[in-house]
Order: C-alpha cells, then sequence, then structure tokens
C-alpha cells in the first residue's frame, strides 16, 4: 500500500520526509546546539526513535534530508522497533525446560499486560505435549530455573507458587 492509498501524504523537505509508512522530522536538539531526527511511524504521534543529526556545511543549520540517508533512517528506525517488540514478547512470553523425575518439562510464563487487571497463566506441559497442570499467578511471578523445579517438587500445585 503506498503513501497515498493510505492517506499519508509524500513529503520531501530538507527537515521533513514523508514515506514508506515513516516521518523524518529534522528539530532542534534541546541539550545543545546540535540538531536530531526523530524518526515516526505512521499513525503514531510519539517518535519511535530519536538520534543526532548531521550539521550542514554552514556548521549552524541541519544537513537537509535526502533519499539517502531517509532510507537508512527507516532501516535503523525499523530494527529499534523490531527489537523492541521482540523483548516485550520475550518479557510477556516465557519459557523454560526443566527435569522432574525422569521427563522433561516444558515450563511457560504467559503475562496479560492489561492496565486495569493484568494477569498470568504459569504453564507445565510434557514432551508429548500434553498439559500436566496451569495455574493462575501473579503478573509479577518470575519464572526462573528455581520456581519452576520448586512448583514440579511440589506436585505443580498451585499453592505452590502463591506463596508470598
Amino acid at each position: 500500500m503506498s503513501d497515498s492509498e493510505n492517506g499519508e501524504e509524500r513529503i520531501q523537505q530538507a527537515r521533513l520526509w514523508r514515506d514508506n509508512g515513516w516521518t523524518a522530522r529534522v528539530i532542534k536538539n534541546e541539550d545543545d546546539d546540535g540538531w536530531a531526527v526523530a524518526m515516526t511511524p505512521d499513525g503514531q504521534v510519539e517518535p519511535a526513535l530519536v538520534g543526532p543529526w548531521t550539521m550542514g556545511r554552514d556548521k549552524k543549520n541541519p544537513k537537509p534530508l535526502d533519499t539517502s540517508a531517509f532510507n537508512t533512517l527507516v532501516k535503523t528506525a525499523a530494527e529499534f522497533v523490531r527489537r523492541h517488540e521482540q523483548q516485550l514478547h520475550a518479557s510477556l512470553h516465557q519459557h523454560m525446560a526443566i527435569t522432574h523425575g525422569s521427563r522433561r518439562v516444558e515450563v511457560t510464563l504467559d503475562i496479560e499486560p492489561d492496565e486495569e487487571n493484568p494477569s498470568a497463566t504459569l504453564r507445565a506441559v510434557d514432551a508429548s505435549g500434553e498439559l500436566i497442570a496451569q495455574v493462575r499467578v501473579a503478573p509479577s511471578f518470575k519464572l526462573n530455573r528455581a520456581s519452576a523445579s520448586a512448583w514440579a517438587e511440589a506436585g505443580f500445585s498451585a499453592q505452590a507458587v502463591h506463596k508470598g
């Protein structure tokens, strides 16, 4: 879908460039006399990434945006957003394998980060994919080898993971 198809107008100006789902805006750096560039995905209010921008030849004004610089900024900002999303996913969906008795058990923690009522579910699944146990836990529950093993040693009981 092109920018004109999704309602965003393509802009190519020295300090403002919009294309490929992103807007680059060169702004005055609040901390010093330099310049910064803010990369904002279409449909968002806040920039996903703000970084330093090069001074122009006169050493007062910013270097103008161009196609090559914009494409590099889009690639960098998209990678930054992708890594952030991966980190968030990893923090909300944790898993580890433990050995309990003679069998391998996969223990997972899935957190639902609802602002009003966050919740989490702890699950244990055997090597064949059979659910051994599932309990609701506090979103602050820390899944690590010790907590997973302690849960297994307690027979995967809900009481074992709800101790204070």
